[in-house]
């Protein structure tokens, strides 16, 4: 007689993810909610370590997961306040890496996936267990963009000028924790090469193709949107003076701590939505005349649902927006930061009322689907599990 308790199915590998922080609901947790799901789907999920959890509900798949909070995110304030913790972020993940180490002695681990734009790809896992990385950016505040953090004269400039030089040679050093690096674009991997001097495959973001469509019924409006957090390396400057310039309406969706400067900056002309749901975010994609991008976007996953919306984007033409807008087709870039380059882009923009713009930019934004971020995500962990084995 079979005794029902056995079974002769190999052990399903375990995986450990780790997240720099969950705070709140943005590209980046798109992308851990997919790897999540994934996981969930192929793998036991050991646990998701991160330096700082707020406590609140991001997504079923990443709230299934057992999550695993430093004792950094701990201290009275540290999620608040986390972003002036830099000095204190190695200290997090050292933390989170022997709370690893002991949960692999309890239950061997067979791989650590880790999704960093701070600094938790510095995550040392336990001997002999493969670490992949998936980067959205090395931080942006101390590498690639400092001068969107630093030009304020704030204390926290102040503080990254101070601290910087020695948080990047620690981070520099810890990139040797990770086996293999996966960047979100083009830009992405050349940052990941400049900065750690290592090699990183690209895989783009899941894009909800399935969700933002086009709506022929829905009428083009003349407005210029953003969305976007309210955050100084979003340049929503750029698109509030550009937007009074042109004489164009202009909608903003998204919320940050530039709230009232920009309001300041804008006056009257602009429409403040704060943040939207999924459905009335579709709607305006739906109905706008353009996105505005106005930042360096390491890949940036509001351009591509626009695009599936059948909306074109005027973006720089820089970073992430080279994979994803089409320059005369899907869209227009503008070459300097200012706001007549803005307009002129703008102007230059394919009409979406269009229904060949409209379409081209569908067919473009399909590249992006969530089936083939997970088909390629699925084959860069069957090398480090293959490998492992």
């Amino acid at each position: 007689m079979v005794d029902p308790a056995r079974s002769d199915r190999p052990r399903r590998p375990r995986v450990a993810l780790a997240h720099d922080w969950l705070c709140g609901l943005r590209g980046g947790e798109a992308v851990l909610d997919r790897i999540a799901a994934l996981g969930a789907e192929r793998f036991d999920l050991d646990g998701l370590y991160t330096m700082f959890d707020d406590g609140r509900g991001l997504t079923p798949a990443i709230d299934r997961v057992a999550h695993v909070r430093s004792t950094l995110g701990s201290l009275p304030g540290a999620t608040r306040l986390r972003r002036w913790l830099l000095p204190l972020y190695p200290w997090g993940v050292a933390d989170l890496s022997r709370r690893l180490a002991r949960a692999h002695a309890r239950a061997p681990i067979d791989l650590v996936i880790s999704t960093s734009s701070a600094a938790i790809k510095g995550l040392r896992p336990p001997p002999g267990v493969p670490h992949l990385c998936y980067c959205h950016a090395p931080a942006r505040y101390v590498w690639g963009r400092r001068e969107d953090y630093t030009r304020d004269g704030s204390p926290r400039a102040l503080g990254l000028a101070v601290m910087g030089g020695r948080f990047r040679e620690w981070d520099r050093a810890t990139a040797a924790h990770v086996t293999a690096f996966v960047a979100n674009s083009r830009h992405v991997a050349g940052e990941v090469e400049r900065c750690y001097g290592r090699h990183a495959e690209v895989v783009h973001p899941p894009v909800r193709t399935g969700f933002f469509t086009p709506d022929a019924g829905a009428r083009r409006e003349g407005f210029w949107l953003v969305v976007s957090a309210l955050e100084p390396y979003k340049r929503v400057d750029l698109a509030i003076d550009a937007a009074r310039l042109a004489g164009a309406r202009l909608v903003i969706a998204g919320a940050g701590s530039m709230r009232r400067a920009l309001a300041r900056r804008a006056g009257s002309g602009v429409e403040w939505l704060g943040r939207v749901s999924d459905e009335r975010l579709r709607d305006l994609y739906r109905r706008a005349r353009l996105l505005v991008f106005p930042q360096v976007e390491d890949f940036g996953i509001v351009a591509v649902e626009a695009q599936a919306c059948g909306l074109p984007v005027v973006a720089r033409g820089e970073g992430g927006a080279l994979d994803t807008v089409c320059p005369g087709v899907t869209g227009a870039f503008f070459a300097s930061p200012d706001a007549q380059s803005v307009v002129a882009a703008a102007r230059a923009c394919p009409d979406p009322s269009d229904p060949a713009v409209a379409s081209a930019c569908r067919g473009h934004a399909g590249q992006f689907d969530e089936g083939t971020f997970e088909g390629r995500m699925l084959a860069a962990i069957g090398g480090l599990l293959g490998r492992a084995g």
